[in-house]
């Protein structure tokens, strides 16, 4: 769908200057831009690629001399990465996937749909599943018995709503996310030798080898309204009570969340996160890509975690952590210092050596 230069910057609250009515098919990096598409020249250093391709009309940055450029048309605003979210829900063709319920897919007649629900082919409604008003269902989905999934949700191919998982408003999902899968949870007759480990910090003494019984998880996912999940990222259900994900929280792909784990609201967990089981996690926490999370324990509010950071012990909020074992990320950097200072330091150890060894030579 086109848009004129002016309806954009409408949308977006931005400013619009020069040839407004200019309509636009797309978005394109400076390089790659047609003149029908609006190129993101949003830095300096992007503006730089303009000449290279043939846009027209371009989103820069608050202050620059669009004319200059050699440009017609500009959009402005004063926040531009920002101003990406609205322009490219406009300019989002989406899927392809036709309205409706597909001949194919499979809806158990106790099942509760609201209006406008699409469902794609290869789908599977459980038995007593409530699915929202306007959310759509893609190919080779799978909702379980008894699942809620709110209005406006969106899952992508193959992704996988375990029973009595009960999810918010407006839920996106990923191709191969799963929600709802057991929790990892299992346990020998006697104290395990990993038990004695852990309760002495490596002395695993006289256990002997047993085999491991699996505990069954009762509980369910309880996730809220205007979560994202990405590619192929599980979270398990609670043993006893549920998993807890809370409003606003994005999951990035190849995250693993395990049974008992509490977020809360408007998290950010990049890829590869690992957190382990009966953990709890605060608002607004950041946890880079790699960062792993021991179970039991309890991160604050707005805590940042670097990448590849291991979470062993709680940590305050606010606190910005980094390295393995997590410590403030100030701390770490020192410690990265001083090993990087180690080789010189050990030189000059064996110089001072020879240096005290020659002013006092044996009798």
């Amino acid at each position: 769908m086109a848009y004129t230069i002016e309806q954009i910057a409408s949308a977006l609250g931005a400013k619009a200057f020069g040839a407004v009515d200019m309509q636009i098919d797309g978005l394109a990096e400076p390089a790659d831009a047609t003149a029908r598409d609006l190129a993101l020249a949003m830095k300096p250093e992007y503006a730089d690629s303009l000449p290279k391709g043939s846009a027209r009309a371009a989103m820069v940055w608050d202050g620059a001399d669009w004319q200059s450029l050699g440009l017609e048309a500009a959009i402005i605003s004063p926040r531009p990465r920002y101003a990406m979210s609205g322009l490219t829900t406009m300019m989002d063709p989406g899927q392809g996937w036709s309205d409706g319920i597909h001949p194919s897919a499979v809806v158990d007649e106790s099942a509760e749909l609201g209006s406008g629900v699409s469902i794609g082919p290869l789908a599977v409604i459980g038995a007593g599943a409530k699915i929202g008003a306007g959310t759509v269902i893609g190919p080779q989905c799978f909702v379980g018995t008894d699942a809620q999934i709110g209005t406006m949700g969106f899952l992508r191919e193959g992704v996988r709503i375990g029973a009595r998982v009960v999810i918010g408003e407006r839920f996106i999902a990923q191709p191969g996310s799963v929600v709802g899968g057991d929790g990892f949870s299992y346990v020998t007759p006697e104290k395990s030798s990993v038990e004695q480990a852990r309760k002495t910090l490596g002395d695993q003494g006289d256990t002997r080898s047993q085999a491991w019984t699996r505990i069954h998880s009762l509980g369910a996912v309880s996730i809220g309204d205007d979560v994202e999940l990405g590619s192929n990222c599980t979270i398990d259900r609670g043993t006893i009570r549920d998993t807890r994900i809370g409003n606003g929280t994005k999951i990035d792909n190849l995250v693993m969340i395990g049974h008992n784990v509490e977020i809360g609201n408007d998290c950010l967990l990049c890829g590869h996160v690992g957190i382990a089981g009966s953990t709890r996690i605060g608002n607004n926490v950041v946890l880079a890509g790699q960062t792993g999370v021991s179970d039991n324990i309890f991160i604050g509010d707005n805590v940042i975690t670097g990448g590849g950071t291991i979470v062993l012990s709680n940590i305050p909020e606010g606190r910005v952590m980094l390295g393995y074992p997590a410590m403030k990320m100030d701390t770490t950097m020192e410690v990265f210092k001083g090993m990087r200072r180690l080789k010189r330091l050990f030189t000059d150890v064996a110089e001072l050596k020879k240096t005290v060894s020659n002013s006092h030579p044996s009798d």
